[in-house]
C-alpha cells in the first residue's frame, strides 16, 4: 500500500449545502456524499480490497483498506453525527464519510474560503417566521495548488456564476468579447438524451414536471448543458435522500 493517496475531488463531486441564511444573502458550505467516497476507494484500491464496519448502533465507521504489502488490513475509524432526517441511515452515512476523511478523501473541502452569495443573486422568502433559499447551488470548477489547497473556485445557481475565488477566476469578464475570440471558443457540450430521461424519470417519480424545474434555472431542454445536468442530477438525489 506504501504512500497510498487519494485524488483530489472534481467539481461534479463536491456539493453546496446552506450554511446560513440572512436578509442579505446566504453562506455555503461545500460537502461530499457517501457515494463518492465509496467510488474513490473503487478506484483507487479497488472494490475487493476495503471494507466497512459500523459499531455503538452506527456512531462508528471503520474503514479498512488492504496491505498486500503487509498483507493485513489497515483501519481508521471515525464517529458521525445524526441527520436531522432519517437518524439511523444518516448517522451510517455521516460516520462512514468521516471515516473516509481520515483516509484523505476530500480532506481539500477543509481549505475552501468562506463562501458568501449576495441577495440580488438568490430567492430568499421567509416562512413561518424563518428564513430560506429557494435556490440549488452547483459547483462549476475547482482547482488546486502543489499543496493541495483549494486556489480557485466558482459557483453556480444553475443559470450564472454567483461565487468566484481565485485570482484568474475572480477577474471580471468582459461584456463583449471580440469577435476573433467568440469563434475560438469552444461549443458547450449539451445534455444528452440519456441525461434528460434520467432527470425526468427522477423528477415524475416524486410529481415534479422537469419543464417547471428547467424554468427555475432559465433553461430548457434544449439549451441544458451536460455539466448543468450532471450538476442537477447530484443534487436531485441529495434533495431526495438517493445519495
Amino acid at each position: 500500500m506504501g504512500g497510498l493517496s487519494f485524488r483530489k475531488l472534481r467539481a461534479d463531486e463536491i456539493e453546496c449545502r446552506i450554511a446560513m441564511v440572512k436578509k442579505n444573502g446566504v453562506s455555503l458550505l461545500l460537502y461530499k456524499d457517501a457515494r463518492v467516497d465509496q467510488n474513490l476507494l473503487d478506484e483507487t484500491v479497488g472494490p475487493m480490497n476495503w471494507q466497512k464496519s459500523y459499531s455503538r448502533d452506527n456512531a462508528n465507521c471503520t474503514v479498512s483498506v488492504w496491505d498486500g504489502e503487509k498483507k493485513q488490513w489497515i483501519s481508521k475509524e471515525d464517529t458521525g453525527k445524526e441527520s436531522y432526517t432519517e437518524k439511523e441511515k444518516g448517522l451510517a452515512s455521516d460516520s462512514f464519510k468521516r471515516a473516509c476523511f481520515c483516509w484523505g478523501i476530500g480532506r481539500e473541502l477543509y481549505t475552501a474560503p468562506y463562501i458568501w452569495v449576495d441577495a440580488k443573486d438568490c430567492k430568499i422568502v421567509e416562512e413561518e417566521g424563518k428564513l430560506k433559499c429557494k435556490n440549488n447551488f452547483f459547483v462549476s470548477q475547482i482547482g488546486y495548488d502543489e499543496k493541495g489547497t483549494i486556489n480557485s473556485l466558482k459557483i453556480s445557481n444553475g443559470h450564472k456564476d454567483v461565487f468566484r475565488y481565485g485570482a484568474v477566476n475572480n477577474a471580471p469578464e468582459p461584456e463583449e468579447k471580440p469577435e476573433a475570440s467568440k469563434k475560438e471558443e469552444p461549443e458547450k457540450e449539451m445534455a444528452t438524451e440519456a441525461q434528460i430521461k434520467v432527470l425526468q424519470s427522477l423528477l415524475s417519480k416524486y410529481g415534479l414536471s422537469l419543464e417547471k424545474w428547467l424554468t427555475k434555472i432559465n433553461r430548457t431542454k434544449e439549451t441544458l448543458t451536460s455539466t448543468e445536468a450532471g450538476a442537477m442530477l447530484v443534487a436531485l438525489k441529495r434533495q431526495y435522500g438517493e445519495a
